[in-house]
C-alpha cells in the first residue's frame, strides 16, 4: 500500500476548496492533530506481518517481547530493540494475537498466548506460554484444538473476567459472527475451550479489545465504527456505538484496537484507523473523542501506513521505554515488506493537546493474580508530628478500598495515602480492598512508631 502524502497544515484557498469538494462528495478529509516517530522498528521477514501483543517479564523489562503474527507462517518474537528471537512456525497461519497473565495451567500460573489459525489446523486458536527463563514461547495447545464454526477466524482478543477471574478468547470473523470461548486446562497441562456465547455484529470485523477492569468488549466493525458490547457471557447482544465512519474520524477499515491503562483506572482506547493510516484516541472511561496522530518518517525510521493490529502498555520495558510503549503494524515497510514500529508512550502522549496520561504504576501482570491487599510505607518512625506515606501495592480488581491509620482515621480512597500522626505511640494499620464478589484486608500491628524512639534511628526498611 502507497504511503499517503500528508497535506499542508496552513489554513489557505486551496484547502478550503478541496475540503469543499471533498465533502459534497461525501468523502471525509481526515488530517491528524499530531505526528509521531518511531525509535525501533522490527527486523523485516519474509511474509505479511499482522497483529502485536506486548510482554512484560516479570522482573527484567528489558526481557519483555513483543509477538507479532505472520501470515501464511505462524508467529515471530522481537526483543525490545526489534530483533527477531523465535519463529514459531509449526501451527500455520497466524492472523491475530493476544496475551494474559496469571492463566493457572498444571498447577502452575503461566503467561498465555492465544492466536487465532486460518491455516493448519483450519479455523482453530493456537496456544502458546511464555517461558520467562528462555523466554521463547511454548505450544500448549490441545488436541484437538479448539475448533470454530466460522467459515474463517479472523481476529481474537482475550479477556479476565473482574467477577469470577476466568479466561475468555473472543473470535472475530469477515462475516461479522463473534464467538466467545472460555479457556480452561484440559487436566494435562493443556489449554482447550468451551464456547459460551455467540453474536452477529453486522459485517465483518477483525480488530478487538477487552477492558479486564470495566468489562467491556470493544470490536472494531471494518466499513462502519467501533462498537462496545459487555465482555461476560450472559450480556448479550446489547451495544453502544463508540465512533462511525461518518464522523470523518475513522475511514475504514478500522482495524486494531488497544487500550491504556492507569491505576486511576482511567486510561485510553485506541484505535487503528487503517484507510487514513492514524491512530484515533478515545478517554477509556466516556469513550469520548480525544485527539488523532500518525506516524512519520524520523529518526531514521520511516512512517506507518495500512496499519492493522496495535498494541500499547503503560509498563517499562526497560531504559529504552521506560514509561510504556505503543507498538503499530506497518503494511508498507520502507523495503516493500511490512514490520512493526515502536514509539515512546511519552512521545504521543506529550503530542497531544491537552498532554495525555503517563503513568507506569498500573501493573498489567496483576490481572489475573487474584484480590490481594498489600501496602508499604518507608521509615514510618519518627518524632510527632509524623507524615507518613502508604502506597497501595494491592493486587486483583477492586473498586471500593479502606485505610484505617490505627488513631481513628480512616480514608475511602484506593490511591496512595500521606496520614500525619499528631500523638506519640504506636499504630496499627491496615487497608481493605474490596472487589465485585471478593475482598481483602491486610492488617500491619504497630507498623507506625510515633515518639523518640532510639530504634528509629536503625535502617529498618519496612517491605510488603
Amino acid at each position: 500500500m502507497k504511503k499517503q502524502a500528508r497535506l499542508p497544515r496552513g489554513i489557505n484557498v486551496t484547502l478550503l476548496v478541496v475540503s469543499l469538494i471533498l465533502f459534497l462528495t461525501g468523502i471525509i478529509l481526515a488530517l491528524a492533530d499530531f505526528s509521531v516517530s518511531a525509535t525501533v522498528e522490527t527486523e523485516p521477514i519474509e511474509g505479511d506481518t499482522d497483529d502485536p501483543a506486548i510482554w512484560i517479564h516479570p522482573s527484567s523489562p528489558t526481557k519483555s517481547l513483543i509477538i507479532g503474527t505472520v501470515k501464511g507462517s505462524g508467529l515471530a518474537v522481537y526483543d525490545v530493540i526489534g530483533n527477531v528471537t523465535q519463529l514459531v512456525d509449526d501451527s500455520g497461519g497466524m492472523n491475530n494475537v493476544d496475551l494474559r497473565y496469571n492463566f493457572p495451567l498444571n498447577g502452575e500460573s503461566v503467561d498465555l498466548v492465544v492466536a487465532t489459525n486460518r491455516d493448519d489446523p483450519v479455523n482453530t486458536l493456537a496456544m502458546y506460554k511464555v517461558n520467562a527463563v528462555t523466554n521463547q514461547l511454548e505450544n500448549v495447545t490441545a488436541a484437538p484444538p479448539i475448533n470454530s464454526a466460522l467459515n474463517e477466524v479472523y481476529g481474537t482478543c482475550m479477556y479476565v473476567s473482574p467477577k469470577d477471574g476466568k479466561y475468555y478468547a473472543f473470535i472475530t470473523s469477515k462475516q461479522g459472527i463473534v464467538e466467545q470461548w472460555q479457556l480452561v486446562d484440559n487436566g494435562s497441562g493443556k489449554v482447550d475451550g468451551i464456547k459460551v456465547r455467540t453474536f452477529d455484529v453486522g459485517t465483518a470485523t477483525e480488530g478487538c479489545v477487552a477492558d479486564d477492569v470495566f468489562g467491556d468488549f470493544y470490536v472494531g466493525e471494518e466499513d462502519v465504527g467501533v462498537w462496545k458490547y459487555g465482555a461476560e457471557p450472559g450480556d448479550g447482544t446489547d451495544r453502544v456505538s463508540v465512533d462511525d465512519v461518518s464522523s470523518g474520524r475513522l475511514e475504514a477499515d478500522i482495524e486494531g484496537l488497544a487500550i491504556y491503562y492507569t491505576s486511576a483506572n482511567t486510561g485510553y482506547l485506541l484505535v487503528s484507523s487503517q484507510g487514513s493510516s492514524e491512530y484515533v484516541v478515545y478517554d477509556r472511561v466516556s469513550n469520548a473523542y480525544l485527539t488523532t496522530f500518525d506516524i512519520v518518517e524520523g529518526n531514521g525510521i520511516d512512517g506507518t501506513s495500512g496499519t492493522d493490529g496495535i498494541d500499547v502498555t503503560n509498563a517499562s520495558l526497560g531504559p529504552i521505554f521506560p514509561q510504556g510503549v505503543f507498538v503499530a503494524h506497518d503494511g508498507n515497510d520502507d523495503i516493500a515488506k511490512s514490520n512493526f514500529k515502536f514509539v515512546p508512550w511519552p512521545t504521543i502522549a506529550n503530542g497531544a493537546v491537552p498532554p495525555l496520561t503517563i503513568d507506569t504504576t498500573w501493573d498489567p501482570r496483576s490481572v489475573g493474580f487474584g484480590l490481594s491487599a498489600r501496602f508499604n510505607a518507608k521509615f514510618p518512625i519518627g518524632p510527632a508530628p509524623l507524615t507518613v506515606i502508604f502506597t497501595n501495592l494491592s493486587t486483583g480488581f477492586y473498586d471500593f478500598c479502606l485505610w484505617e491509620f490505627g488513631d481513628g482515621a480512616t480514608n475511602n480512597s484506593c490511591d496512595d495515602q500521606e496520614h500525619t500522626y499528631i500523638s506519640e505511640g504506636f499504630y496499627d494499620v491496615s487497608l481493605i480492598v474490596v472487589g465485585v464478589d471478593d475482598f481483602d484486608r491486610l492488617e500491619r500491628p504497630e507498623y507506625v512508631w510515633v515518639g523518640d524512639f532510639e530504634l528509629m534511628y536503625m535502617p529498618v526498611l519496612f517491605t510488603p
